[in-house]
């Protein structure tokens, strides 16, 4: 525990939630005949990645919404928080501020080993910021995989939350922070394992939760002179069925302040879920609250905030969890198995072609690939995707006057599209077509998160981080941008629906 020497505080929020759901009652259906004791979960639905999702994608949305089209140059940090990150030995975070078009000065960390991987990031982050003077972004991000028929395959769920920290009270000052280290293990995954193995449920509760995180909630409430009569919110991950309002109620705090704990709709989404649900808690808030945010993993970690008047302009912005709740689409058991690997499928031959990503091109185009930088004419202000030596304008067709131009924040319509059906995709069939951009350019792209109605000329769309294709021979993903459309809450290419 370390004494402040510095306000810092949350100067911006934000979050990302699959859109994807899947019915925990067509699980417990299809599974109850092996787990009789699933029937308890058949209520509502969870969220799950799309076949193009992962830990990366999640992240750089959920940093979008807390960034907004706000400038990103004095962002000078970049902490990503998971156990389930797709690269071992590649660094996570560093995509995610490629993919943001942070500078190359940005320094990137990845923390992991255990569920407190976001709170100890998001930490981490205020303590940077704290000694630096500077802003940093925190997100934590959680893709976990989980055995059929298991409790934890009805009770997890996907999804990614943000932070920017910086000097100054913010929208909520961190008051104090404590955390303890203890190896209780109530879960753990091996390396090469594919799915993590849990321990006894009431040993996890009554040893581990109720005894180890009341430590540091207890620490921090002391260190900040808070009682715990004032905490207007507690934000901590329910591992099991009423643990929060037990811990609760051994800390003394009001039942009615456990916050949601997202379970309809979402899920327990590991890592990330802490924050998450702060970012829930922050939409809501109102000046002068206090949220407790704890999180439990081999010890736990504890963050103590003060919501400040500045909540109000930052909510106008519409940052959070709620609207990514409301979006949603069905999601059909058997394809949530294939996208999450548990069943083996028969892809047909089209699938076996090699998917080796030539590294050395990927490095001299990063900016394209991972930015979606193309160009603007710094002549006529013509903008083109990609980037030439040449500007297209036929009425200027200036030679290397091109500077770069992102374009990964401007919508764009859809020009002309094609569903090709013999194009192997893991989700068939395979959409893509000319988008082109209000300010100008146009570019060839796929298309992703596509509703059940068709795709027409004219419909709006929004650019996402995605995975483009993945080398299951030496487990690389490439990732590029796709075009989705901005509809509504029911997934409808129709609709208008604007993150």
């Amino acid at each position: 525990m370390t004494a402040l020497t510095g306000e810092v505080g949350i100067q911006r929020f934000g979050a990302y939630v699959p859109a994807l759901r899947v019915s925990r009652a067509e699980i417990v259906a299809a599974n109850r005949w092996a787990n009789g004791s699933l029937a308890s979960w058949a209520r509502s639905e969870r969220s799950t990645c799309g076949w193009d999702e992962d830990v990366v994608t999640m992240a750089v949305e959920a940093a979008r919404d807390a960034l907004g089209t706000e400038p990103r140059g004095d962002v000078e940090g970049v902490y990503l928080g998971s156990t389930t990150p797709p690269f071992d030995a590649r660094l996570n975070s560093g995509i995610v501020a490629s993919a943001l078009n942070l500078p190359d000065s940005t320094s990137c960390w990845d923390v992991t080993g255990s569920d407190r991987a976001g709170t100890s990031a998001l930490l981490a982050a205020f303590d940077t910021a704290r000694a630096r003077g500077v802003r940093v972004l925190c997100a934590g991000s959680e893709k976990k995989a989980a055995p059929v028929a298991s409790v934890q395959e009805v009770a997890s769920g996907h999804a990614a939350s943000a932070f920017v920290v910086g000097p100054g009270a913010g929208i909520a000052r961190l008051l104090a922070s404590a955390t303890v280290t203890v190896d209780f293990v109530d879960h753990y995954r091996g390396r090469g394992s594919d799915f993590d193995y849990h321990w006894e449920e009431r040993w996890i509760r009554d040893e581990g939760y109720l005894k180890i995180v009341p430590r540091a909630v207890e620490a921090v409430l002391a260190k900040a002179g808070v009682g715990a009569g004032e905490v207007a919110r507690l934000c901590v991950p329910n591992p099991i069925p009423r643990a929060s309002q037990a811990l609760a109620k051994r800390l003394q705090i009001a039942d009615d302040a456990v916050a949601d704990p997202l379970e309809a709709g979402c899920g327990d989404t590991g890592a990330a879920h802490a924050l998450l649900m702060l970012a829930a808690a922050l939409e809501t808030a109102a000046p002068g609250d206090r949220i407790l945010v704890a999180s439990f993993g081999q010890g736990a970690d504890a963050l103590l905030f003060e919501v400040t008047p500045a909540i109000e302009a930052a909510r106008a912005g519409g940052a959070g969890v709620a609207k990514w709740l409301a979006r949603r689409r069905d999601c059909s058991y058997p394809r949530y198995q294939a996208f999450a690997g548990l069943v083996k499928m028969d892809r047909g031959i089209r699938a076996e072609a090699d998917k080796q990503t030539a590294l050395t091109a990927h490095y001299r185009n990063r900016e394209l690939l991972d930015g979606m930088v193309g160009g603007r004419c710094a002549r006529c202000g013509t903008m083109q995707i990609p980037k030439t030596w040449i500007c297209v304008n036929p009425d200027c067709g200036a030679w290397d006057t091109q500077e770069p131009q992102p374009f990964a924040d401007f919508e764009g319509r859809v020009r002309s599209w094609s569903a090709d059906h013999l194009t192997f995709t893991p989700d068939p069939p395979a959409y893509y077509g000319m988008v082109e951009f209000e300010p100008g350019g146009r570019l060839m792209m796929d298309f992703t998160d596509l509703g059940p109605d068709k795709v027409e000329v004219g419909t709006t769309m929004r650019m996402t981080f995605r995975v483009k294709d993945h080398d299951p021979q030496r487990g690389y993903s490439r990732y590029f941008w796709k075009a989705a459309p901005t509809g509504g809450a029911s997934g409808g290419m129709n609709g208008r629906w604007h993150p």
